[in-house]
């Protein structure tokens, strides 16, 4: 994160991003229920909560800067107005809802490995507490999201070789019982030819 005044990150010397301030387009904060501001983040709108600084991006506009480093240098350059205001308790679980369609959204650990936990409406965007959005963008630059991919499709690997495996052995115990089914009725009849051949000669 950089310094509230500073023109460049200290790290990478990109520009500071200057939000532009638009309407609030009739969200709300689901932590505090009150308007949110619609803010640019370089070339990405979000809406801002000024209470507590969380951040609302609609599932295009997070796709976007988590595929784009020059949108990710924009949100790092991204400073709370008012860093100084007490933001609000998230250390408590709380399930909030999705300031479009009012239903409680899930809370999930980004990339599964991130460590950050952000609320999810699959249908329409993501809710991130105040400093969450720019803890995955110095995910995302440290590789944790393109070592994630790779994990993923490890596990997918993995678990299609075990259920090969699963299906082979499967195959295997139907082929064997089918194959003593078979051995039992031939050797049945043969006792039954016996049986019969020792009647008629008897």
């Amino acid at each position: 994160m950089m310094f509230v005044g500073s023109k460049h990150c200290q790290r990478c010397g990109a520009a500071a991003a200057v939000p532009e301030v638009a309407e609030a387009k009739d969200r709300k904060c689901p932590r505090c229920q009150t308007d949110m501001a619609y803010v640019t983040v370089g070339s990405t709108g979000v809406h801002e909560c000024e209470r507590c600084f969380g951040l609302w991006l609609d599932v295009a506009s997070f796709e976007k800067i988590c595929a784009d480093r020059e949108q990710q240098s924009a949100v790092l350059g991204f400073a709370s107005h008012d860093p100084a205001h007490a933001a609000a308790d998230t250390n408590k679980v709380k399930y909030v809802p999705c300031p479009i369609c009012s239903q409680l959204m899930n809370r999930m650990n980004f990339a599964r490995c991130s460590g950050v936990i952000v609320d999810i409406c699959k249908q329409h965007g993501t809710w991130f507490d105040r400093d969450e959005l720019s803890r995955i963008v110095e995910f995302i630059h440290g590789g944790g999201l393109e070592a994630s991919r790779v994990r993923e499709k490890e596990e997918i690997r993995e678990e299609r070789r075990r259920l090969l495996e699963q299906q082979a052995a499967a195959d295997t115990k139907v082929s064997g019982y089918f194959a003593h089914a078979a051995d039992d009725h031939r050797l049945t009849g043969i006792a039954s030819a016996r049986g019969l051949l020792k009647f008629l000669l008897d």
